[in-house]
């Protein structure tokens, strides 16, 4: 019986892990993305921890998994927050519904220093 139980929160809990990483793949920009995966991933650890401390039964291995599942509940929501507040006071601004989807600053594109920003010529080496 604890089996099932047991394996019925590890996919719990692999089911909002994989809905967490498609959201930070899918999702427009840092905040949208950020919110995904501090909401889903921290019940998604929980539930997999558990599952995993269920069907180990009652002993000292499972006492640390649950400090750590407390460990996380605790700290991942921390964390994500302290990670929003630092982009928004570094002056990150969120994407709207209407606005220009934003550009994926790992892509390659030519900047043309319309914001202010320097722009590097390419040197020609004269030959």
């Amino acid at each position: 019986m604890f089996d099932v139980f047991a394996l019925i929160l590890a996919i719990a809990g692999a089911f909002f892990l994989l809905v967490g990483s498609i959201g930070v793949v899918r999702l427009p920009d840092f905040y949208t993305r950020t919110h995904a995966v501090g909401k889903s991933d921290t019940l998604g650890l929980v539930l997999a921890i558990l599952g995993i401390a269920v069907h180990g039964g009652l002993s000292l291995t499972d006492v640390k998994l649950i400090a750590v599942v407390v460990f996380v509940a605790l700290t991942n929501p921390v964390g994500t927050h302290a990670l929003v507040r630092s982009a928004h006071f570094s002056g990150l601004r969120p994407w709207f519904k209407g606005q220009p989807m934003p550009e994926d600053p790992t892509e390659d594109h030519h900047h043309d220093g319309a914001d202010g920003g320097a722009v590097a010529e390419p040197e020609e080496d004269g030959r």
